[in-house]
């Protein structure tokens, strides 16, 4: 059996936390912007922080694990 649960996990955190398609922190005009379809360096950078931070938080302290098989 192999276990899916951290490429799940990843894909949906990466998809989630795509900077401008759900919302951007730090935004162009506001703190937070959703649905701007743009970005920028300080999105990305806290996007990349978000996405490290949340998938560490679910692979070490939740330990997720999906089993296909």
């Amino acid at each position: 059996m192999s276990d899916w649960g951290p490429i799940f996990v990843s894909v949906l955190l990466f998809v989630l936390l795509t900077p401008g398609l759900l919302f951007q922190l730090p935004g162009h005009h506001r703190v937070v912007d959703f649905g701007s379809f743009r970005t920028s360096g300080a999105a990305i950078l806290v996007h990349a922080l978000l996405y490290f931070a949340l998938v560490c938080v679910f692979f070490v302290a939740v330990r997720v694990h999906f089993y296909i098989g």
